[in-house]
């Protein structure tokens, strides 16, 4: 089983949304399209599911062209962000609906109801009507009435955008455990790098209706092909200055910090990239270099401080674990973990990392 987009292109008048995309899934698979809003992932989804028709290009699924054909007569689920439920079905009802217009048998629609209602914590609920629940509640039905179908591709649209913290997080562990025994594509969309990397398999960076990599997910993030993937794969963004290396030494070229490294390429001007949680108050490595800023925002959460600092001439951030005290407008000492530094050549390209 596989899903393969060939060229597939998507205009609406002059406006481009989709770029010729070539991508191809593979059965049993779980794959992340991570891009801000607006950066084409849910009219990727819709040409996938047959809601919506490629300008130009072929979708092909289990070897066979299936462009043009009605999302009617393909085996797919799909959950958007809001959700949509049937105002006059109670919650069992529901979540049972896909598995009763195909004549599957009452005892084991009941079983498989109840297994997928334990999970998302919908047991209590099952006698309820949609407008007596809460809008987490609601989105958890929605996901249930997905998941208890046994569909070939499955399609999550930001489905855990209007869960609560606690219930996020629970879920984005247990969604990788749902589909392990399940034959059938997973496609999971989303603005959060920290989706990705919670729940794993493979991940295409979007941006402007254009994937610009594919891969294994830590691949993609440890090792990103150009610097723009590595972007889209940073919240906090990602600090992004100039530096010279020559022989063992690096300088920034915008402030005055230098470095020893034993990066092993040649001698020039390069783009590095750092992520904000190598940047921090306190010194978490011997490689860790010391820098100055002033202090523009500071955002406790009680867990982590967030701080957006001037360095140099350019605004940089830093995360660090724990609550520490930060006064606006002074210059401060931190940290930055130059092992941790992603090093783009002239073209924005990743250099090697040996």
């Amino acid at each position: 089983m596989s899903l393969e987009l060939k060229n597939i292109e998507k205009k609406v008048g002059l406006e481009t949304f989709i770029y010729p995309t070539n991508l191809k899934l593979e059965k049993n698979t779980i794959n992340v399209l991570l891009g801000s809003t607006l950066a084409g992932k849910t009219t990727l989804m819709q040409i996938m599911a047959g809601l919506d028709k490629p300008t130009a290009g072929e979708i092909w699924f289990n070897d066979q062209n299936v462009t043009g054909v009605k999302v009617q007569k393909r085996n797919v689920s799909m959950v958007y962000q809001q959700f949509i439920n049937y105002p006059n079905y109670t919650v069992y009802e529901n979540i049972a609906s896909p598995l009763k217009i195909t004549g599957v048998d009452a005892n084991e629609i009941k079983e498989r109801v109840g297994k997928v209602a334990e999970l998302l914590k919908l047991s209590p609920m099952l006698d309820k009507k949609p407008n007596e629940l809460s809008g987490g509640q609601q989105q958890r039905t929605a996901l249930a009435r997905a998941l208890i179908k046994d569909s070939d591709l499955i399609l999550l649209d930001e489905p855990l955008a209007n869960l609560d913290f606690k219930l996020r997080e629970e879920l984005r562990e247990e969604l990788p455990k749902l589909f392990e025994n399940r034959e059938c594509i997973v496609v999971y969309a989303t603005t959060e790098p920290s989706d990705a990397l919670m729940i794993g398999g493979n991940t295409a960076t979007i941006l402007e209706g254009k994937i610009i990599q594919y891969g294994k997910t830590l691949d993609v993030y440890n090792n990103p092909e150009n610097l723009t993937s590595a972007e889209v794969f940073s919240d906090p963004p990602m600090n992004i200055a100039k530096v010279n290396k020559s022989g063992d030494s690096c300088s920034l070229l915008e402030a005055n910090t230098t470095w020893k490294t034993n990066k092993k390429i040649k001698d020039g001007n390069y783009t590095i990239g750092i992520r904000p949680h190598n940047v921090t108050v306190e010194k978490t490595s011997t490689n860790s270099v010391e820098i100055k800023g002033k202090v523009m925002i500071s955002e406790l959460s009680g867990s982590e401080s967030l701080i957006h600092f001037k360095y140099g001439q350019s605004n940089w951030v830093s995360l660090s674990s724990g609550s520490h005290k930060i006064n606006i407008g002074e210059e401060m000492k931190l940290y930055m973990n130059v092992d941790e530094c992603l090093f783009f050549d002239q073209n924005n390209r990743l250099v090697s990392n040996g």
